[in-house]
């Protein structure tokens, strides 16, 4: 599976940004997909998943702020991020494990076996 992350930007606190993360190399059609970011000298954190079904969880820092989507069509996942603040700055990273689906939600996401090469994101007060 090759994850392609993209949409990184600096921006004010307050700001928005959009990430993307296109998906290639496998024949499953639906899977779960995740969000997960590292900031330096923090572990990684989940930040959001979107199970087979279309559901969806969120870590509790990002929850009305953050919205986690799919476009089928294009094999594209996004990350719509609104209200960003400084604690928000990190490099942002897709990750996915065909077949597998996040019945445990945002918890498992860092374990998914694929990652993309990640895209920073860096809010300034």
């Amino acid at each position: 599976v090759e994850l392609n992350e993209s949409g990184g930007d600096s921006v004010q606190a307050g700001g928005s940004l959009t990430l993307a993360c296109t998906a290639s190399g496998t024949t499953y059609e639906s899977y779960c997909m995740a969000w997960i970011r590292q900031a330096p000298g923090k572990q990684r954190e989940g930040v959001a998943v979107i199970r087979k079904d279309g559901s969806t969880d969120y870590t509790d820092s990002v929850k009305g702020r953050f919205t986690i989507s799919l476009d089928n069509a294009k094999n594209t996942l996004y990350l719509q991020m609104n209200s960003l603040n400084p604690e928000d700055t990190a490099r942002y990273y897709c990750a996915a494990e065909p077949p597998f689906d996040c019945a445990s939600g945002v918890s498992v996401a860092t374990r998914l076996a694929y990652w993309g090469q990640g895209t920073q994101v860096t809010v300034s007060s």
